[in-house]
């Protein structure tokens, strides 16, 4: 099995003693540093307590030594791309994601700022949380099965207002969703 204890830290931009601290109970950066490098055996109690600490499931931790994993080679900034020290593993959202499960809208047609074949990825919050949510596109559940996806404009109570992304469309009211989603990826096939 591969660690990826490392490669999760990093993407939280965490260190090793503020892993170490996150632990509960706390720890030492010295032992994260032996978990992570293998110096230390990775236990089921070390994966969940890690694991939780990192805000993942415990699975997430480690891989299949022979699975294919997509990894990082390189970074891109306004000078130009630039290779890795050491290529690492891309972490997917849902495996670096907070407590609420993520969905996925797949676009089929072109409409706003999407094109056909995007796929939007976005996480559930409850309806209470709406305010942080404001001016960010969403997909909300509507009765009857329906949704309403686009920037959420407006809250009043249990009301949301949603403005879908197609030029000249009109706002859409939502009373008292189960819930709401908030985009947090874009992924685009070139």
């Amino acid at each position: 099995m591969i660690n990826r204890i490392r490669d999760i830290r990093k993407e939280k931009g965490m260190t090793l003693a503020d892993l170490a601290e996150a632990c509960d109970p706390p720890t030492t950066a010295q032992t994260i540093g032996r978990l992570e490098t293998g110096m230390r055996n990775l236990s089921t109690k070390w994966m969940d307590r890690i694991g939780k600490a990192l805000g993942v499931s415990p699975e997430a931790l480690v891989r299949a030594e022979e699975s294919q994993h997509p990894q990082v080679v390189a970074t891109l900034s306004a000078g130009g791309a630039e290779p890795l020290a050491r290529p690492r593993d891309a972490i997917a959202p849902s495996e670096i994601g907070g407590e609420s499960p993520l969905v996925v809208l797949s676009v089929e047609g072109a409409t706003g700022p999407y094109l056909a074949g995007d796929q939007v990825w976005l996480r559930r919050i409850a309806p209470e949380e709406a305010p942080r949510a404001i001016n960010r596109d969403v997909l909300v559940p509507r009765k009857g099965g329906r949704f309403a996806f686009g920037r959420l404009i407006d809250r009043k109570g249990t009301m949301v207002g949603v403005l879908p992304p197609g030029a000249g469309e009109k706002q859409q009211v939502i009373d008292a969703p189960e819930w709401l989603a908030v985009a947090e990826m874009l992924v685009r096939r070139l």
